[in-house]
């Protein structure tokens, strides 16, 4: 029995001393993940609240503007060409350079059409001449013929040499029209002022042989015509936006092709008769102020045109705006300093702004910087941003507010 009874002793205290072992080892590595737990929840406790730049939906009328592709033209375009068979004599212009209207251009060699004038001149006085023995032959027959002193023969035939005479007088005068007219065709003017171009014949070539030879050619460039083309939809939306205006189109912009504003407003001078049936699409023509000679014909641009007046609309800016599986959104911090996800229609841009069909109220605050920090559900420091705008910087004193106007029907 004691033998026995040392025996459960010694398991006993085994077991006690197994049981010891192990709570040392658990009990360091339980108080190990409580504090770590406890870290957990001190550093959550201290991560500061993100800061966000926000702005105000801002509720205005602003115009709506439609892009349009166009080309310059000229105004008016003249092909100069010889209109007589002469050798090319010389030029009297600069190639490349604006020309007055009357400035010589080229003269041709003369010489052949001053003798032609010189005989023509000649054959005027033949005939006039043969007019006056006509005239003396008449007169002095016709007292005769009236006493039957002469036959009437010999009358009436000095009457048909005074009519014949007449007319050779006359063909003869046109004659001298006809080589004074070939004459003035030896020196070209430009019938315009405008600007000229590279020259296509130089001095000492045969020109007007058969044809009237292109010499140059003269186009105006001030005021300078901008052509571009709208749909029929888009042609009854500017008609409508014009009868508000009382007929009047509002000035037009003019985009280059480096994308750089025109600095000189334009105006529309002309609308096509009718739709073109093949396209759908309606012709109209704009004139912009060139007095630099910035614009040349052929070049391509666009002109933004005020289609709409859109009264009492949203505006966020663009930069505030998510694109999230195809639903655009903002982020909207409420007085509580809570930031919520709400989903926006949009409608056209204007400028950096675009103007929200639904989803948000005038005066509600939305994040323009930061977004990227937020989260819906989650409280933010908001910093205020002029509507539009970057947020304030007291230093550098308050951004002005958007620019106005860029182009329409971006969604």
């Amino acid at each position: 029995m004691a033998v026995l009874h040392g025996l459960l002793n010694g398991r006993s205290r085994a077991r006690v001393a197994t049981a010891m072992l192990v709570a040392g080892i658990l009990g360091p590595l339980t108080a190990c993940d409580s504090s770590k737990e406890g870290d957990k929840a001190k550093k959550a406790a201290a991560a500061p609240v993100p800061t966000v730049v926000v702005t105000d939906v801002v509720q205005k009328t602003v115009p709506i503007y439609a892009e349009y592709v166009a080309q310059t033209d000229a105004r008016e375009t003249v092909e100069i060409r010889a209109r007589v068979q002469a050798f090319l004599d010389a030029q009297h212009f600069t190639e490349g350079t604006v020309v007055k209207k009357g400035a010589l251009l080229f003269t041709l060699d003369k010489r052949e059409y001053e003798a032609k004038l010189l005989q023509a001149k000649a054959e005027l006085e033949g005939a006039m001449a043969r007019l006056g023995k006509a005239e003396t032959d008449e007169k002095r027959l016709k007292p005769l013929a009236e006493r039957k002193a002469v036959p009437q023969q010999d009358y009436d035939n000095a009457v048909a040499n005074l009519q014949t005479a007449q007319a050779g007088v006359l063909a003869a005068k046109s004659g001298v029209v006809e080589a004074e007219l070939n004459l003035s065709y030896c020196t070209i003017t430009s019938p315009i002022t405008g600007l000229i171009g590279k020259r296509l014949v130089a001095p000492g070539n045969l020109v007007g042989k058969g044809e009237a030879t292109l010499l140059d050619t003269v186009s105006s460039i001030d005021p300078i015509r901008v052509n571009t083309t709208i749909s029929e939809a888009e042609y009854l939306r500017f008609f409508a936006q014009r009868k508000e205006r009382g007929n009047g189109s509002g000035p037009l912009e003019l985009t280059l092709a480096d994308g750089s504003v025109y600095p000189h407003k334009g105006k529309l001078v002309i609308v096509d008769r009718a739709v073109d049936q093949k396209t759908g699409t309606l012709n109209f023509a704009a004139e912009f102020p060139n007095p630099d000679g910035q614009l040349r014909p052929g070049q391509f641009g666009r002109v933004r045109a005020v289609v709409e007046m859109a009264k009492d609309a949203l505006l966020v800016p663009r930069r505030a705006v998510q694109e999230i599986q195809g639903m655009k959104s903002v982020l909207v911090v409420g007085a509580d300093n809570m930031v919520a996800l709400r989903t926006i229609q949009p409608g056209e841009t204007v400028g950096e702004m675009l103007i929200v069909r639904s989803g948000l109220k005038p005066g509600e605050r939305v994040i323009v910087d930061g977004i990227q920090k937020a989260r819906p559900g989650s409280a933010v420091n908001p910093t205020t941003a002029p509507a539009g705008g970057a947020a304030e910087q007291p230093s550098k004193g308050t951004p002005t507010a958007a620019k106005s106007a860029t182009k329409a029907g971006e969604k």
